[in-house]
């Protein structure tokens, strides 16, 4: 107990430490998270006055383009949700929002040490694996930000670790197994390929009745069928109600997939465009082979992001070799088979979403079994040298190179997060700017703002407003027009292609003369209706509203 207790403690002050660098939301999805949760709070149920994707109205702009929406057609709710009593508590503030994440995603890293000990693990490597998921390397700047990272992690790593209990008998923990991968469905929408791992162990016990493995002879089912559908039904007890809020909703269960937005892109580019077509005619259109060269991008991408931000390189071979020793093991079957699923898934289905960014908001539930496998991989190699080297002890050895690894991890967790929090810092700034700017312009918190961020623009400035798409001018004005949109933000470093002329100086008329012109950012008036005086005379030309 006291190991369980000591490691959530150092996990939970690793996260605060974090929130002391910076509290606030950081990037579109967590400043989303906060505005639903804000709102939810404040008793305006799943709506949201901000556009930040198009996917969210159907993928074009809609016959009745109007603000608030209903919120989370493409994410999922529990990360809003989380916030919502501490709001109440505390208020609409960046700890209230960022607190409930510190507070549940520290208890990954006792986890990672449960998962160690029942597998057998020595206790090196069990406590070694708690500290590295208690400070995950270069992922561990995102553990304290108001997102799924710190849902997902422990929600999907307990729901693996049961469904592994289950495997070896305990009816119990499968049943459990089904409702903890109904919650990390809340968090993310792949957690349902959770619920197909319990599937497929469910399937693979079913074999091992009459095919033994190895010289074991062929035993009893260990996870009956009316356990099965029991983890089915807790599934269902916790995800089936959001599923019936979206059929009701939107007439789907997952709103931006029926789109073609989801799947149907050929570059990520096209994610943020409402003129490209997004059907499946579109995709296959590209050609076989660069088809093909999507997905293997994708799933070289999902395997350095992960090798990266999880292993920090270093780890990856003695993870690839404990894996191989531990292949055959129950105790870590529904995690491999997890692992294969959610690359396979990466690669093929969402390929071109994994180079931005939605790969490591999953693959972080991946870590705490897989710094056990990592610290395993690095014993059996000690071992395998110290036979070959008289004058080591191999246990203490493996004790020596597993707490370097340890050591290497807290240190790369560390040094990352100070080069993230500076990065983080300068858009904080950038935004801090923009909202300055509209105030000095007089500009009412009622006026609509387009920009690359729509959310951390509503975050940061108090101001509604749209994603600025991915489509020539003449689109980007159809969509000013039609939410009534009155300014416009552009970064150089974070924009589309159309806006390049404006920046460089090339304004249409419906564009007026910046109110902020600064090297990282600028803010025009955006004059959609005749008689807007702060677009100039030649406005009438461009055809606006009269």
């Amino acid at each position: 107990m006291r190991i369980l207790v000591a490691l959530y403690l150092l996990a939970l002050a690793g996260r605060l430490v974090l929130l002391g660098g910076f509290v606030d939301p950081a990037y579109p999805d967590s400043f989303y998270y906060v505005d639903v949760a804000r709102q939810l709070a404040a008793g305006h149920g799943f709506h949201v006055d901000v556009l930040w994707i198009f996917a969210e109205v159907g993928g074009k702009i809609p016959a009745n383009p109007v603000l608030p929406i209903p919120s989370n057609a493409h994410w999922m709710p529990l990360a809003s949700l989380v916030q919502v009593p501490f709001i109440w508590l505390l208020g609409p503030t960046a700890l209230a929002s960022a607190l409930p994440f510190a507070l549940i995603g520290a208890t990954a890293a006792p986890l990672a040490w449960v998962i160690g000990r029942d597998a057998g693990a020595p206790r090196s490597v069990a406590v070694g694996a708690g500290i590295l998921t208690a400070l995950p390397v270069l992922s561990w700047v995102y553990m304290a930000q108001p997102d799924n990272f710190s849902l997902y992690q422990p929600l999907v790593a307990a729901a693996l670790w049961l469904a592994a209990r289950g495997v070896r008998g305990s009816r119990r923990s499968f049943l459990l197994a089904g409702l903890l991968a109904g919650l990390a469905t809340l968090a993310r929408n792949d957690g349902v390929l959770v619920l197909g791992v319990l599937g497929l162990a469910f399937l693979w016990d079913r074999w091992r009745t009459v095919r033994p493995l190895g010289a074991e002879p062929p035993r009893p089912a260990r996870i009956p069928l009316l356990t099965a559908l029991g983890a089915v039904a807790l599934f269902l007890v916790a995800a089936g109600p959001w599923f019936a809020r979206q059929l009701l909703v939107f007439g789907s269960l997952s709103p931006s997939t029926a789109t073609g937005r989801v799947l149907f892109i050929r570059n990520i580019g096209e994610w943020d465009s409402i003129t490209t077509p997004a059907t499946l005619d579109h995709l296959l259109g590209m050609g076989i082979g660069p088809l093909l060269l999507t997905r293997l991008g994708g799933l070289v991408a999902a395997a350095f992001i992960f090798s990266v931000l999880v292993g920090g390189l270093v780890l990856i071979p003695p993870m690839l070799l404990g894996a191989w020793h531990r292949r055959r093991d129950a105790w870590f079957g529904p995690y491999l088979a997890f692992a294969a699923v959610f690359f396979l898934f990466s690669g093929i289905v969402s390929a071109v979403h994994v180079p931005g960014g939605t790969f490591i908001h999953s693959a972080v539930a991946l870590a705490p079994h897989g710094y056990v496998l990592a610290l395993e991989g690095i014993v059996l190699a000690v071992g395998w040298l110290a036979r070959r080297r008289r004058s080591w002890d191999a246990r203490q050895a493996g004790r020596v190179f597993v707490g370097a690894a340890v050591g290497f991890g807290a240190l790369a967790a560390v040094g990352g997060a100070v080069s993230v929090h500076a990065t983080w810092a300068a858009s904080a700034a950038r935004f801090r700017a923009v909202g300055a700017a509209l105030d000095a312009a007089g500009a009412p918190v009622t006026d609509r703002v387009m920009s690359i961020d729509a959310s951390g623009t509503r975050y940061w400035t108090g101001h509604p407003g749209v994603v600025l798409v991915n489509d020539p001018l003449d689109t980007v004005l159809a969509v000013a027009r039609a939410y009534d949109t009155r300014w416009l933000v552009l970064e150089p470093d974070d924009s589309v292609p159309a806006a390049a002329a404006i920046l460089a100086g090339s304004r249409p008329a419906w564009v007026g003369p910046p109110i902020l012109s600064r090297p990282d950012v600028s803010v025009y008036p955006l004059c959609t209706t005749a008689g807007d005086p702060r677009c100039g005379t030649a406005l009438a030309a461009a055809g606006a509203r009269p």
